[in-house]
């Protein structure tokens, strides 16, 4: 009787608990998740839009096949220019990629190490941040630094900082977060340091190194590292839900084509990026894939092994509480699913 009574209490508990966590999780999540699967990828470009999005681009391209290009909503919503397959976008932390390849081929070329430290390449930083003498060049590209992270600043997207100077003193003198190689915990800060160490050890902007080393060897035209010297009405317009204008403007990193994001992916994927011995270096210090998020925009950068396909995902629409994060990554794997009936039928 006790052993009936205790199953009887489970389940109530079990079900009380699912509906409580139904409560609280936006139907619109359930709902894109439960929706039968569209037959093509451009009519789940269309539903995502009636979830709410502004805008969105897709680019795949799988082996062997001619790259796909989708597009759905609007380019401008304000002047009802719809969207665009090869419109600039904001690609924010996407360039991360970019920025471990850089340093790969800078550590192959003997111009860096990995070993050493912020102290080292920055010895200004010593005692302005914890563990500096302990703290690599590895560590910082692998987000196990400890160091807090500049973005976390409270209402910092309100009023991003501009500068190398107002980031970094967003973080000096504050206690770390753990000790180096103890934890992981994604920070911005790490990146913001590493550029630097590639500034001084090159003797200019490390972004021309990437132009010569990685963009213009695999001819990408459309890849800028800041809104400077771009056609402003090139690139996506960007939404943020409460906040009434257009984020086009806001100098957020670099931008470019959903195309060019997809082919420095495949390269970086296939190993033809790299030169002998770079590639070693790179797998065993960072990813090979990616997403990103400022004010307006969501991007993702994914290889799939399955299908041998490359993914590139934007979405011109964030909100404060990352339900369109969540709604994103559930299109995104709808995308893949798609494809796959479509490769088995």
């Amino acid at each position: 009787m006790r052993k009936k009574r205790t199953k009887q209490v489970f389940r109530i508990a079990l079900l009380l608990g699912t509906v409580i966590s139904l409560y609280f999780v936006p139907w619109l999540l359930v709902k894109a998740w439960i929706l039968p699967l569209p037959d093509t990828v451009q009519a789940q470009l269309d539903e995502a839009i009636g979830h709410g999005f502004d805008g969105m681009i897709v680019y795949v391209e799988q082996a062997g096949e001619s790259p796909q290009y989708f597009a759905s909503g609007w380019h401008d919503r304000e002047t009802k220019i719809p969207a665009k397959p090869g419109a600039l976008f904001k690609i924010a932390s996407i360039s991360k990629l970019y920025d471990a390849v850089a340093v790969t081929k800078l550590v192959n070329d003997g111009r860096l190490s990995l070993d050493k430290t912020i102290a080292d390449y920055l010895p200004e930083l010593r005692g302005r941040i914890e563990n500096s003498d302990k703290i690599t060049l590895r560590l910082m590209i692998q987000h196990r630094s400890g160091i807090p992270n500049f973005t976390d600043a409270p209402n910092f997207w309100a009023a991003p900082t501009e500068t190398y100077e107002e980031s970094l003193a967003l973080i000096l003198d504050r206690p770390a977060n753990f000790e180096p190689g103890e934890d992981y915990e994604y920070c911005n800060t790490n990146y913001l340091l590493i550029n630097k160490i590639m500034d001084n050890a090159l003797g200019y902007a490390n972004f021309q190194f990437i132009q010569e080393e990685i963009l213009i060897p695999l001819h990408l035209n459309n890849t800028f590292g800041s809104l400077n010297g771009v056609n402003i009405y090139d690139v996506m317009s960007g939404y943020h839900v409460g906040h009434p204008f257009d984020l086009k403007t806001d100098e957020h990193g670099m931008v470019a084509t959903a195309e060019d994001v997809g082919t420095f992916l495949r390269a970086l994927n296939d190993g033809s990026l790299f030169e002998p011995g770079e590639q070693e270096i790179y797998s065993s210090i960072y990813k090979y894939e990616h997403a990103g998020w400022v004010p307006g925009y969501q991007s993702f950068a994914k290889y799939n092994k399955e299908l041998d396909a490359v993914f590139v995902e934007f979405y011109s629409t964030t909100d404060p509480k990352l339900y369109n994060w969540n709604l994103s990554e559930i299109i995104n794997n709808r995308i893949v699913k798609i494809l796959k009936r479509q490769k088995s039928s």
